[in-house]
């Protein structure tokens, strides 16, 4: 039942016209004048800005991504160095003497002490962030700049530029005023008799 039909014919059919097609001027003219026209009509133009833009998008979605994969991947591999560093002062070998086991973890405590004194230092800047205002006002400068201009990160050079110099002089300050506290300790140091 309609099994006939539905077979597809495999013979090419050609239909000639019989009467000739004529267009008018006004219609040659106009399609020759929009081919020539290197401008885009607005509609287009929107239709090309709106892809454009999708695909900006998406790459810089990609390269997030990325870049948080490598950021994992770093702290993976910084973490397993740690631990294998840990491993290898505290494992030893079991011919170790008790007193050079000691001085092994003697050093190793004396560098996580030095580590916990950076952090504290690093926490203790952000926290006096308030002793430095323009680099607050700067960073914030940053950040808005950001916001209004989400697609065109670039044109938040000058914000940055400044934000990096109000940071250096920052440093600059807390640098002049940590060699003063360092230099002071040390006088300290060797008036009791520690050095």
């Amino acid at each position: 039942m309609g099994a006939g039909q539905s077979k597809a014919d495999t013979e090419e059919k050609v239909f000639y016209n019989e009467t000739p097609i004529q267009f008018s001027q006004d219609v040659v003219n106009h399609l020759s004048d929009r081919s020539m026209s290197p401008d885009t009509s607005p509609e287009r133009q929107s239709t090309l800005d709106a892809h454009v833009r999708a695909r900006i998008q998406a790459e810089l979605q990609h390269l997030r991504a990325e870049e948080e994969s490598v950021q994992k991947e770093i702290e993976l591999a910084l973490e397993r160095e740690n631990i294998d560093r840990e491993m290898s002062s505290v494992g030893g070998e079991p011919s170790d003497e008790v007193a050079g086991g000691d001085v092994k973890n003697s050093m190793t405590l004396m560098g996580d002490l030095e580590e916990i004194r950076t952090k504290v230092d690093r926490f203790q800047a952000r926290r006096q962030l308030s002793d430095y205002p323009a680099v607050k006002e700067s960073g914030e400068a940053v950040v808005l700049c950001y916001r209004q201009n989400p697609t065109a990160p670039l044109d938040c050079w000058r914000e940055v530029r400044e934000f990096n110099t109000s940071v250096a002089q920052a440093e600059s300050a807390r640098s002049r005023a940590k060699t003063h506290h360092h230099t002071c300790s040390m006088v300290h140091d060797v008036f009791h008799g520690r050095i």
